[in-house]
């Protein structure tokens, strides 16, 4: 059942409210106008997170060109400090950019709701993305976490109201699988981009490297 169908789907339907509709949902915001709100707020987070990750690729620049020329003279024990250096930084550059990548599907996805009011069920393996990316980031970057948490707030509450109006009842199971479905396409990007953006380091400071990186 499409969105559109809903009296507060939009501020300028007039189409009759549903008998589920509750009045709490009633007297709240169109729907249309709550998931724009959400997909501005994602793309805030997006920006900062590509920020991040440029920064990250600049600070991994300067360490590896100085584990390169502490490789040239054969300072084993600096060149292995700044590999491990490396594999930390890597690690956060790995995180924020998968996080990226799936806020940037998860934005795609509002936005054609916002276009076509697309039904229920699609709201909720967005939601399940954005929770699970909030838990991945907050660690790394915590401002962005709580606000990809307040985020995940708003959709599961639009994803329960939704599901109150139209009668359709939410898929846990079917959602669960979509959500881990956007979060792999992201990460195989992501692997394919660390891969693009971070040269592979010299030997013997590429096997401290890669006994320290996650796959």
């Amino acid at each position: 059942m499409s969105y559109k169908s809903m009296k507060n789907w939009d501020r300028g339907s007039r189409e009759p409210l549903l008998s589920k509709i509750t009045e709490r949902v009633h007297h709240q915001e169109p729907l249309k106008e709550r998931i724009s709100q959400v997909v501005y707020k994602l793309k805030v987070q997006q920006n900062r997170l590509e920020g991040a990750n440029m920064k990250t690729q600049q600070h991994d620049k300067a360490l590896f060109d100085k584990c390169v020329q502490a490789q040239m003279v054969h300072d084993t024990a600096r060149s292995t400090m700044y590999a491990n250096e490396i594999a930390e930084i890597r690690k956060m550059a790995k995180i924020t950019l998968r996080s990226e990548l799936a806020l940037e599907q998860v934005g795609l996805r509002l936005e054609t709701i916002q276009e076509f009011g697309d039904v229920a069920a699609t709201m909720g393996p967005i939601a399940g993305v954005v929770a699970a990316i909030k838990n991945q980031v907050q660690g790394v970057i915590p401002q962005v976490g709580y606000e990809l948490g307040e985020i995940s707030e708003s959709l599961n509450s639009v994803v329960m109201e939704v599901g109150e109006a139209t009668g359709q009842n939410y898929d846990f199971e079917a959602s669960g699988a979509e959500s881990q479905k956007i979060l792999s396409d992201a990460n195989t990007i992501a692997e394919t981009r660390m891969r693009e953006k971070f040269p592979e380091l010299p030997s013997p400071a590429l096997g401290t490297l890669e006994s320290t990186v996650p796959r």
